[in-house]
């Protein structure tokens, strides 16, 4: 028996300049439901029940520079999806706003830049 008490993770939030901005690219990306939708707090929630997505306004948000950079915000976190076709889920994420990062570190990953700048890995799982 553990003393640990009962953790469920249920949700990543990230911050931007406009959360129901973000909070609609992630929609389009991963056509997934909003559940809660304020001017500055949007959940959108994973089809599966797992942990879904938060977005949060904050008028202080600074980019992250993707390589990290001295002297610039650096990443903190970033999303791993996979995918079955990397060409194609590329060009469904450029096609709702997202930008290929020039800097690309894996062949079988492909990082790509959301409109506040947070980077996110489109990948072939077991490549």
């Amino acid at each position: 028996m553990s003393d640990r008490p009962r953790l469920k993770l249920t949700g990543v939030v990230l911050d931007s300049t406009d959360a129901r901005e973000l909070a609609g690219f992630y929609r389009r990306l991963l056509g997934w439901a909003a559940v809660e939708d304020e001017p500055e707090w949007v959940v959108l929630a994973a089809p599966d029940g797992g942990a879904g997505l938060s977005f949060q306004t904050d008028e202080d948000y600074v980019r992250p520079a993707w390589p990290g950079e001295p002297g610039h915000q650096r990443m903190m976190a970033h999303l791993d999806i996979a995918v079955d076709d990397l060409g194609a889920a590329v060009a469904h994420a450029l096609a709702q706003g997202a930008v290929l990062a020039e800097y690309q570190p894996q062949d079988h990953v492909r990082v790509c830049l959301d409109p506040a700048g947070h980077p996110f890995c489109l990948y072939l799982p077991g490549a």
